[in-house]
């Protein structure tokens, strides 16, 4: 399962973020965890289910249906608070670092209106450079990512280089607890023109620059730009957004607040949505606080933000698309009749094999061809998968 670290000061709206990401309240079938510590939960990619350009009732069991989207589940890891000096054990801050060694993509809550100062207490709006809080939290975990890497090297380095290892296989090992893999290095090695040098011929500028690099690639930065409708927040978003490649406007306490409502039954609202409606007869002060909502939050930035952030953080970031294995081709079945039951998240140019692999090693193994259900035609191991494509795979050993 992906999962997103969430990152920030203390009091720019991170758990209220977290909490709104988590509170769809739904029911999966065979949940793909068992444990969820206090500071993880899950939270849902939304993306249209292809039950609507298929014109069938789905069944979800991974994943659930609501409207027209499949929200598929992730997990978001809420790490506490950092402040400067984090990865020097300021704040219990190596514990925090440490929760986001899992983390395949991050989200930097960010309090764009300046209203907290570098550690996190209360300022007049508009006071603070959100940009100095972006900066900081970056250098944290890239001096950390930094710190990792540095340690034991001399001895790292010779080892590797006199026992004639290869440099990716070294750095896949000495990597192996920050969730790096293989694709992710070689990367950061053409980068950073790296390849051809024997490890112990890197200086520490090297270092320093592969290990920041390798952070850039392997746990990419989504900007929450959070606190949107605070009057100082637009003119710092704009300078934000002109300088970072994924900055939301985002409202946590907007969506947090429609989603209770919808929870309660007073609003039909879907996740990410720029609308909802409301379905009974409310106070005028609930009245108020939803209109405030709708006129300077969903008319304004078309939603909350809270569902981009995520979107973005796995489909775009990340290079996710949604697929849908079935077992019956004709009927989008599986062997119990459920109707397009899982969607599965997979990186953007993979293969029916590498879907095969992910559904069970066994199928991958086995592996002969695959059918596109909505063409219904045979495909090969090379086909690239697409976004929604519904597939079914034909392997010589079963999984089960």
């Amino acid at each position: 399962m992906i999962s997103i670290g969430l990152i920030g000061k203390t009091n720019v709206g991170k758990s209220t973020f977290f909490e709104a990401a988590t509170l769809l309240d739904v029911e999966i079938a065979n949940r793909p965890f068992v444990t969820i510590e206090p500071n993880i939960g899950i939270a849902y990619v939304k993306n249209r289910c292809v039950h609507t350009e298929l014109n069938v009732t789905c069944n979800p069991k991974n994943s659930v249906c609501i409207g027209d989207y499949r929200f598929i589940p992730i997990k978001l890891i809420d790490v506490a608070g950092l402040i400067p000096g984090a990865h020097e054990g300021r704040g219990l801050g190596n514990k925090f670092l440490d929760d986001l060694r899992k983390a395949d993509v991050l989200i930097h809550v960010v309090d764009i209106s300046g209203s907290t100062n570098d550690e996190g207490l209360p300022v007049p709006p508009g006071t603070r450079d959100p940009e100095e809080d972006i900066k900081f939290i970056e250098n944290e975990i890239d001096e950390w990512f930094y710190s990792i890497i540095i340690k034991d090297w001399e001895k790292f380095s010779r080892i590797s280089d006199l026992g004639g290892k290869d440099i990716i296989e070294s750095l896949l090992s000495k990597l192996s607890g920050l969730s790096i893999n293989r694709e992710q290095i070689i990367k950061t090695l053409s980068t950073t023109k790296l390849e051809n040098l024997k490890l112990m011929q890197w200086t520490k500028d090297d270092i320093k620059i592969f290990s920041k690099t390798l952070r850039e690639i392997s746990k990419p930065i989504i900007i929450a730009a959070n606190k949107i409708d605070i009057s100082t927040s637009k003119k710092n978003f704009e300078k934000v957004k002109s300088k970072y490649k994924y900055v939301i406007p985002t409202s946590a306490e907007s969506e947090l607040a429609l989603r209770k409502a919808a929870k309660a039954g007073i609003i039909d609202y879907i996740p990410g949505e720029s609308h909802f409606d409301i379905k009974e007869k409310i106070d005028e002060k609930r009245y108020k606080a939803l209109e405030f909502i709708k006129n300077n939050i969903l008319e304004i930035y078309g939603s909350t933000g809270v569902q981009q952030a995520i979107n973005t953080a796995v489909l775009d970031a990340l290079n996710q698309i949604v697929v849908y294995p079935v077992e019956d081709e004709r009927k989008y079945t599986d062997k119990n009749g459920n109707v397009l039951p899982d969607a599965i998240l997979i990186k953007e140019g993979s293969t029916p094999k590498d879907l095969a692999a992910q559904i069970h090693s066994d199928l991958a193994k086995g592996f002969l061809y695959a059918i596109d259900a909505k063409k219904k035609v045979r495909i090969g191991e090379n086909y690239k998968l697409k976004n929604n494509d519904v597939i079914k795979i034909v392997s010589t050993l079963a999984h089960g």
